[in-house]
């Protein structure tokens, strides 16, 4: 009968529990390490992601915004001015906004908001900033109509429905132009 031999284990020295965590420290570090170039990685990465979307972002508003006069123009509306980054800041009254375009006459104003990837989110915003823009004519007296209108390179077919409900104008890309649906219903398109 073979009896089998077993290697007692060495009773634990304080060398060999040093040893031990001074091994588990060099790891620790290597840990952070690997994970600090990761973090780095990662930041680099949404920085080029970012600046790749905004410069989506600026083609879209190069191919909508030289032609948005003479396409509302051929809806009825004569706008005489259109304007690209317009801001409100008017502190007295506490109202912030902008939009990528704003048209304007005597008589009424289209504020365009443009985006690469419509959601519905960015319609929502849209109305927000349309309430916004609207509270900021009113402290100034301007009784002109306000009217939305939103485009997106891409969007779903849910997106612009959402958007036409809305009141909105849709903008699509068609070629090197775009085409303007225009909100049927009751009230529409809406006037902020």
């Amino acid at each position: 009968m073979a009896t089998a031999q077993y290697e007692a284990e060495s009773p634990a020295t304080f060398e060999k529990v040093w040893e031990m965590f001074q091994e588990i420290g060099r790891k620790q570090a290597e840990t952070a390490r690997r994970m600090e170039e990761t973090d780095r990685r990662m930041k680099e990465t949404d920085k080029r992601v970012g600046e790749l979307t905004n410069r989506y972002g600026e083609i879209s508003e190069h191919m909508i915004i030289p032609n948005l006069k003479l396409s509302f123009n051929t809806l009825g509306y004569t706008f005489e001015k259109c304007s690209s980054d317009t801001k409100i800041e008017d502190f007295e009254h506490g109202i912030f906004a902008e939009a990528d375009a704003f048209l304007e006459n005597s008589g009424c104003v289209m504020v365009v908001e443009i985006k690469t990837k419509l959601r519905t989110d960015d319609i929502d915003d849209h109305v927000k900033r349309m309430e916004k823009f609207r509270a900021h004519a009113d402290f100034h007296k301007d009784t002109r109509k306000y009217y939305g209108a939103i485009a997106g390179l891409l969007m779903s077919q849910s997106e612009k429905t959402y958007a036409l409900k809305k009141g909105f104008y849709v903008l699509e890309p068609i070629g090197e132009t775009f085409t303007i649906t225009t909100p049927t219903g009751p009230g529409a398109p809406k006037a902020w």
